[in-house]
């Protein structure tokens, strides 16, 4: 497959400005988050709602190619399917299911079982009949849903932040933790083609509530009970630190004998945005999508919703949002989408900034490096290769390749005045021409790749490097 990065319709924002561009049509026929992703044996997906899909230009991107997979937001909840006892209702599901069917979109099924978003009735009935309510809701959701999703999120947020259960469910309270049990071997009854997943929240790194998580999974397993996937949310931000050692945390799952997902994927700042917040923004989802890629089990990637235009956070989290790739004018942000592109395996390519977004199919107008600069690789040390992927009037992007030693640092100097505006993957510093290059903590062991945009006036060479 050829991996060349394709931007849509997408607005880039770096030193020289900000400017718009489109790609032609055969272009856009070959590059798309979800063809990398099926390159890598996974899925792409985005987040949806039903008042979303009378957006048509919101439409345009969610079934164009980009995404291979949705997840209903809200319309297969309980509030929503079944908002008195036993009248099931399941327009908004269907909705979005045949929208998904006519665009070659797979379906995640979102959520049987939460003690959120519950109809008032539910938690007015005694604890001798919840049960046999719960049991009656799975099963007519999961069947009436049967051969049109291919997964589902039997049981959303089961605990605390602490590890503790959460004691507020109504269904802890009526059964305890077997009700747990009890969903899954409902929904396999339902639905026996269907993969079943539980899903939370801040599990993503290691921590007592993923430690929690872990061992309800492991407990699960050991007795029987039909679970096939642990979905972890990623709701992520910023200004907390991303979480301890995601990777081995995933794979620690999947050496359960499950299938692990990211299913809930955004990245919120404490707004306003800035350069220095979108590379770390980056920096995180590029993390999240190397961690899956790195375990065989981790089956995709969903982020929540792809637009701030319909994002939860703002609503949620007073004085944050810009938490997804593509802005509230459906716009992409280079450097969020970039680094996704990149850690997809993907190779990054830049913008004219002389083409409108407004034309109808104008090719870009990009000027790629056709050399490269590497250090060479002397016993112990590394090989860094440094090229320019593409380059506009002004300004550039670069990408460096490291292979060779763990906890690399990559040195230069630039001889014509270039200077470096936003880097992922490591940390920079740059004094008058020269500049050092460290790695971020999960990008220390080779092979590794970082990139940056710079500016650069007239002559752009191409610098010698060296990697210690």
């Amino acid at each position: 497959m050829r991996r060349t990065l394709f931007a849509g319709a997408a607005a880039l924002l770096a030193a020289a400005g900000t400017f718009t561009f489109v790609l032609t049509r055969a272009e856009a026929a070959t590059q798309t988050l979800q063809s990398l992703a099926a390159a890598n044996g996974r899925y792409f997906g985005s987040a949806t709602d039903n008042p979303e899909l009378t957006d048509t230009a919101y439409t345009a991107i969610l079934g164009g190619g980009e995404f291979g997979q949705t997840t209903p937001g809200n319309s297969m909840k309980w509030d929503t399917t079944e908002p008195t006892r036993n009248a099931f209702s399941f327009t908004k599901g269907d909705a979005v299911v045949t929208f998904a069917q006519a665009h070659n979109m797979k379906v995640r099924g979102h959520t049987l079982l939460w003690h959120n978003q519950l109809p008032g009735w539910v938690s007015q009935l005694p604890a001798t009949e919840v049960q046999a309510a719960m049991e009656n809701h799975i099963t007519a959701v999961a069947t009436h849903f049967r051969g049109k999703v291919f997964a589902w999120d039997v049981v959303n947020e089961p605990f605390n932040d602490d590890g503790t259960f959460r004691s507020t469910s109504p269904f802890y309270a009526a059964m305890g933790t077997d009700y747990i049990a009890a969903a899954f071997r409902t929904a396999r009854a339902a639905d026996p083609d269907a993969k079943l997943y539980i899903n939370d929240y801040n599990t993503d790194g290691l921590g007592a509530k993923a430690d929690a998580m872990y061992n309800l999974v492991k407990t699960l397993k050991s007795q029987g009970v039909p679970i096939d996937g642990v979905g972890f949310q990623a709701h992520l931000a910023i200004q907390y630190g991303f979480p301890s050692q995601m990777q081995q945390n995933l794979q620690r799952f999947a050496d359960l004998g499950v299938d692990v997902a990211i299913t809930e994927l955004d990245v919120r700042m404490v707004l306003p945005r800035d350069s220095t917040k979108d590379a770390t923004q980056a920096t995180y989802y590029s993390n999240v999508v190397k961690a899956c890629v790195a375990v065989t089990r981790c089956v995709g990637i969903t982020i929540w919703d792809y637009t701030d235009k319909y994002s939860w956070v703002p609503s949620t989290f007073s004085g944050q949002g810009a938490a997804l790739p593509w802005d509230e004018n459906l716009q992409q942000k280079p450097t969020a989408y970039n680094a996704i592109v990149t850690a997809l395996g993907g190779t990054v390519s830049s913008p004219s900034p002389s083409v409108s977004s407004a034309s109808p199919s104008p090719s870009r107008s990009v000027s790629p490096s056709p050399s490269a600069s590497s250090s060479p690789p002397p016993a112990g040390s590394c090989t860094a290769t440094y090229k320019i992927v593409g380059s506009w009037p002004g300004g550039f992007q670069g990408e460096v390749n490291v292979t060779g030693k763990t906890g690399w640092t990559v040195t230069w100097t630039f001889a014509n005045g270039q200077t470096i505006s936003q880097l992922w993957g490591g940390t920079v510093t740059q004094s008058g021409a020269s500049v050092t290059v460290k790695p971020a903590s999960w990008n220390a062991t080779p092979p590794a790749t970082f990139g940056f945009l710079a500016s650069w006036n007239g002559t752009n060479a191409i610098p010698a490097v060296s990697c210690s």
